[in-house]
């Protein structure tokens, strides 16, 4: 296993000492006030990253000419001195636990859409390119509701403001005093952002700045709004005050935007000018959705490292990589001088105890991002980022794991991932807990999810390695009723025993090669699989099932995957019937594995449960490798290899198909916490037997049980 030494090791950015090299990159969390005030909320979030034991915080966003020029309902203001205070205070919480934080000074120029919003013009180099996008054809109702109302375009449309010398002298201007202002409320330093097209990447960008004077044309020209800046900066706060810049490496899918040497030129520029470090990221025009996942939140795993290498090695100075760096992959780069610094996002939002967990040796304690989308999701929406796997994100100072008052034996029922969350929280509080689940496994409906979306595995392998390292009891193939708990002494039961699917009352559902949900789930993962699988397979697929779970493959995620490339019970075509969150990610681990695939959706959207910018992701990767989204269908009958069904207008049609699965019909099952209720024992229930939450849902819930136990 490795130590992390290089990560873990002491760094500097300019007369800045850092810690180690594990910084918090820069976000929008949207966690300021409305007025820009940093109230508790901000403070004791950056408290606890602080405390996780990061070697450095960037706080992401700040709005150097607020209300002006920004892109949150929530942002960060550092436009006049009354904002001081607040930011002064979230500087002592951070320094108190040894970290170091600095200040990302940002105006979002054509993307100020609280500008929009609120009738001021938006500051740009140029009148930019019309560009269209597909990015609102996924979104429900409700949330174009709240997505436009941050955008909606004022009676005679969106005013420009194309920015003269004056204007420019004022840009330069805000960013000099946000920077002395962040050294006044003790900052230890500040990154000027010159990316993801806000105001100075607008300029950077020959596909954005059309000017013909001394700003436009050559990029020594596009880069002088840039180089003003940093030298009023140095000049306002001096050279003892740390001062780099956040660049693109690439503005993809902008044909004539920053290209890779642009960057590097730009770097260089820095440099002499006396950066003192270059944080390298990237962005993509969003003409569609799912560019937003190809930059500036990347899905693929260290997708921006090759660009921050190439740009380091035109410079003396560090450079801080960031994209989706595994600790062991920015380890490794830095030992390989790829990089000096690893910048992790979502990672922290995750766990911001991962450092102090690579410190004390204890890697698989680190609970996993599982780059569902949520996070981010929230700010297209107006709302405080959230995390879907740690619901103590953005609610630090309320969310908090104290001790019990008085210790009591929990009883958990359910071993899914609110009842895992729940079990954990109150172990951790000092209560005695036992965890029973029927099956011979934990996990629930995670380790399906795992199949489906490989990333839930690791989420589900935390659950497990946090469980068995706490002094919890647990039972498998336990059947509970009110008797046993009362053998058991149970003084507080949590039922997290999941959701019930009922098949839909479709003639032909009954047949061999329609699989409902929980079918394929308890298959797949062996939970009771033998009942179904004498009625659903074959001699020949039964044994190559039993095989499979002779050598242990189905006690392991990883292997269930790879072993689902080679097996499933499922035809060449498969009919998915339900076009929520289960049958599209269930849609993308088919298409994966080489099924033509077709959606039968009876709403009018799809996905709705899905967070907007996974959505976007897994729809594009449907429709991409072929397969069909029909929304507004009524399924009539499923007839040997076709399904019948009406479309919205009322037209008969119907698609063939090898296999059909059911993907709908989840509800809430309140059986037995009803029945436990009634016998006298004081139950709570949650997860989806309560409400369907999904995997957001059920941590969520699980983790506010055992907090309240």
């Amino acid at each position: 296993m490795t130590t992390f030494s290089h990560l873990l090791a002491p760094g500097r950015i300019g007369s800045l000492e850092l810690r180690n090299r594990i910084v918090l990159a820069p976000m929008g969390d949207s966690f300021a006030e409305t007025d820009g005030h940093c109230s508790e909320r901000i403070q004791a979030y950056y408290e606890a990253r602080a405390a996780g034991g990061a070697g450095l915080l960037i706080m992401g966003v700040c709005a150097v000419a607020f209300p002006a020029g920004t892109n949150e309902p929530h942002q960060v203001g550092v436009s006049s001195d009354e904002f001081i205070p607040g930011l002064s205070r979230v500087a002592e919480r951070v320094h108190k636990h040894g970290a170091k934080i600095a200040m990302q000074l940002q105006h979002a120029g054509k993307t100020a859409v609280r500008d929009m919003a609120e009738g001021r013009p938006l500051w740009v180099p140029s009148i930019p390119p019309a560009m269209q996008t597909d990015m609102m054809a996924a979104l429900t109702p409700e949330e174009l509701a709240s997505f436009v109302s941050s955008s909606r375009r004022r009676e005679g449309g969106v005013q420009l403001k194309v920015m003269d010398q004056d204007d420019i002298a004022q840009m330069v201007e805000w960013f000099a005093a946000g920077a002395d202002r962040a050294k006044r409320a003790g900052f230890d330093g500040v990154e000027i952002h010159a990316g993801h097209s806000y105001i100075i990447a607008g300029f950077l960008s020959a596909y954005y700045n059309k000017r013909e004077d001394n700003y436009g044309g050559s990029l020594e020209n596009r880069a002088r709004l840039l180089l003003e800046i940093l030298a009023a900066v140095r000049a306002r706060v001096g050279n003892e005050f740390a001062v780099w810049l956040r660049l693109d490496a690439e503005e993809m899918f902008t044909p004539g935007g920053i290209t890779l040497a642009d960057a590097q030129a730009v770097a260089r520029m820095a440099e002499a000018a006396g950066a003192d470090a270059v944080s390298v990221s990237a962005y993509a025009a969003i003409t569609r959705g799912v560019n937003f996942t190809e930059a500036p939140l990347v899905q693929k795993p260290a997708a921006f490292l090759d660009w921050a290498t190439a740009i380091k090695q035109q410079l003396s100075i560090p450079v801080i990589a960031v994209g989706r760096l595994e600790p062991e992959v920015g380890d490794s780069a830095i030992a390989r001088n790829q990089c000096d610094f690893i910048a992790m996002g979502r990672k922290l939002l995750a766990d911001p105890e991962l450092p102090n967990k690579l410190i004390s040796g204890q890697p698989q304690a680190i609970r996993p991002c599982i780059y569902c989308y949520v996070c981010v999701s929230q700010i297209f929406v107006n709302q405080h980022v959230k995390c879907a796997v740690n619901p103590q994100t953005g609610h630090e100072a309320e969310y908090v794991i104290s001790p019990a008052a008085a210790a009591q034996h929990v009883v958990v029922v359910g071993g899914g991932p609110a009842g895992l969350e729940a079990a954990r929280v109150a172990a951790l509080r000092g209560h005695r807990v036992t965890l029973l689940e029927r099956s011979d496994r934990l996990g629930g409906t995670l380790f399906f999810a795992a199949l489906a979306y490989p990333e839930n595995g690791k989420l589900l392998d935390n659950l497990l390695y946090q469980v068995r390292n706490l002094p919890i009891e647990v039972r498998l193939n336990t059947e509970v009723n009110a008797a046993l708990l009362r053998d058991m002494g149970a003084e507080r039961v949590i039922v997290a025993t999941g959701a019930q699917r009922a098949a839909p009352d479709i003639p032909g559902a009954n047949q061999n090669h329609v699989w409902s949900g929980d079918e394929l789930r308890r298959l797949m993962t062996g939970d009771r699989a033998d009942e179904i699988a004498k009625r659903k397979l074959s001699l020949t697929q039964r044994t190559l099932m039993k095989a499979g779970s002779l050598i242990g493959v189905t006690d392991s995620t990883e292997a269930m995957q790879k072993l689902s490339h080679v097996w499933m019970p499922l035809g060449k075509r498969v009919t998915i019937i339900g076009g929520g969150l289960v049958g599209l990610e269930l849609a993308e681990f088919l298409i994966e594995r080489g099924r033509q695939v077709c959606v039968l959706e009876s709403g009018s959207h799809l996905g709705r449960e899905l967070a907007i910018v996974r959505r976007w992701r897994v729809l594009h990767g449907i429709q991409e490798h072929g397969g069909q989204l029909l929304t507004g269908v009524t399924v009539s009958a499923i007839e040997g290899d076709r399904v019948r069904y009406q479309t919205a207008d009322g037209q008969a049609a119907e698609i063939r198909g090898d296999s059909v699965v059911l993907a709908s019909g989840a509800m809430p099952d309140t059986r037995l916490g009803d029945a436990l209720t009634s016998a006298g024992l004081n139950v709570t229930s949650i997860g989806d037997c309560q409400s369907l939450g999904y995997i957001e849902g059920a941590i969520a819930a699980g983790h506010r049980a055992g907090r309240e136990a």
